[in-house]
């Protein structure tokens, strides 16, 4: 399994960035997908998820109205569009997957990581 992480980089404050994450080795139609961010120093962090079938989507409340998570079932890939961003949401973003009955926001039930990709928003 691989869930490969892209389309993190510098912007300013209150820009738009877009990452995706395109899976290999499992399907994002059998897997609950999310994304989650580990600032320096803290603990990572769940951020936004999407269920198998995509009914589900949940968000972290610091996020909520300015980010938006997506997939593309024939791409299997998954996306976070992010706006409004803001200096406290520098971090590694994480992609990963889970297989479990219930949709999760907890970290501990993800089975699946990719490397993480950068984001870093300047003030």
């Amino acid at each position: 399994v691989q869930l490969q992480a892209s389309g993190g980089g510098l912007v300013q404050a209150g820009g738009s960035m877009t990452l995706s994450c395109a899976a290999r080795g499992l399907s994002v139609t059998n897997y609950h997908m999310a994304w989650f961010r580990q600032a320096p120093g803290l603990e990572r962090e769940f951020v936004a998820g999407i269920s198998r079938t995509g009914i589900t989507i949940r968000y972290a409340d610091p996020v909520k109205d300015r980010f938006t998570i997506s997939k593309d079932n024939a791409k299997n890939t998954v996306y976070l569009q992010m706006g409004g961003l803001k200096p406290e949401d520098t971090a590694v973003y994480y992609c990963a997957g889970e297989r479990g009955i219930g949709f999760s926001t907890t970290l501990a039930r993800y089975d699946y990581w990719g490397q993480g990709t950068l984001v870093t928003v300047s003030s």
